[in-house]
């Protein structure tokens, strides 16, 4: 039968899961150390990183945890749709943390109840992790941490990260072959197209494309970043696209649970005209880093991105939005409209 551990990362092969190390929770020691590192680099981001200080001190949240179960999801099988390439990062498109039509999240449930079964206490935060998710992968042996700050395996970065802490003691490395960044690469750093990428392993969270797009850039009107997002509307990778060890790895077969029937709505022509009730009930619940009543914030992002992208189709909508109730659209459109002289 084998021990539990190897019961574990067997139930997860079988799920479909690509990578599934156990460590001792004392390897996550050393994250508070690097987290605390991370700050001193970037003073302006100690108010990011203080929203995530439970990730640096899980014993203090969990006291009863021995173990952290870490697996990897590859996600790069799924077909982008074109008229969201580019535009909407693929992390979020392809996101089963919560969706509940997705085999990914239900392969999820059917993991904990078997650990369960198994006599284990677990617990997990599906939606933001439960420690600090790539030190813990790193740790595990499932990959390596490249110079952009994501982790790769052997599916490239194109891979989202789950974990469980658990009150038994285990430890259970897993094996990879992903070689390190060649010594003279910099295309992360050199394709950052706001610089949030400053140097190799480090990044100004508050300056990057991904956090001013989504729960971070409440006032884009006032951002001169904003001018940099190019073709980004929700999130943005590309300093994972540029990447070498990333070529060749996406494969896009398989079609992802309602993504086609919804990428029609997610045009930036649609953003814009989006009523409330539809944006709550069908994009919301897929992309919750925005709330219920953020829908204003994508209007914005849009907003943004016609302006870097302008062509004329979209002068009537631009000036249009200078009505919107809201009062931060207004202000980006009617500041667009007024930096390329529409009225």
């Amino acid at each position: 039968m084998g021990t539990i551990e190897q019961m574990i990362q067997k139930k997860a092969y079988e799920l479909g899961y690509e990578k599934c190390g156990i460590i001792p929770i004392n390897l996550m020691d050393e994250y508070a150390e690097k987290f605390n590192e991370r700050i001193e680099k970037i003073p302006k981001s100690k108010m990011f990183y203080q929203s995530q200080q439970r990730l640096a001190n899980p014993k203090q949240i969990y006291p009863w945890a021995k173990s952290v179960v870490v697996l990897t999801v590859p996600y790069g099988k799924y077909k982008v749709p074109e008229i969201l390439n580019g535009r909407i990062a693929k992390a979020y498109l392809f996101d089963t943390r919560v969706d509940e039509n997705t085999k990914e999240y239900q392969n999820n449930r059917v993991l904990e109840k078997y650990m369960q079964e198994l006599g284990l206490r677990v617990e997990t935060n599906q939606k933001f992790g439960v420690v600090g998710m790539r030190w813990a992968a790193l740790q595990s042996g499932a990959g390596i941490i490249r110079r952009n700050n994501f982790l790769y395996t052997e599916s490239g970065s194109w891979v989202h990260l789950e974990a469980w802490v658990t009150d038994r003691e285990m430890e259970l490395k897993e094996t990879n072959n992903v070689v390190p960044c060649p010594k003279s690469c910099n295309r992360c750093r050199e394709s950052c197209p706001t610089k949030s990428l400053c140097a190799p392993y480090t990044m100004s969270p508050t300056e990057c494309i991904s956090f001013l797009t989504t729960f971070g850039g409440r006032d884009l009107p006032k951002e001169p970043l904003s001018k940099t997002f190019g073709n980004c509307i929700y999130g943005c990778e590309i300093c994972q696209d540029v990447c070498p060890m990333n070529k060749g790895k996406w494969k896009g077969e398989e079609e992802f649970p309602g993504l086609s029937e919804l990428s029609s709505s997610l045009t930036p022509e649609n953003i814009l005209n989006m009523e409330e009730d539809f944006y709550r009930d069908n994009v919301q619940p897929k992309f919750f880093y925005l709330s219920a009543e953020d829908l204003w914030k994508w209007k914005v992002n849009v907003l943004c991105y016609m302006r870097n992208n302008y062509k004329e189709s979209y002068k009537t909508l631009i000036i249009n939005a200078c009505n919107n109730e809201n009062d931060k659209v207004s202000e980006m459109a009617c500041s667009i409209c007024k930096e390329l002289c529409l009225q």
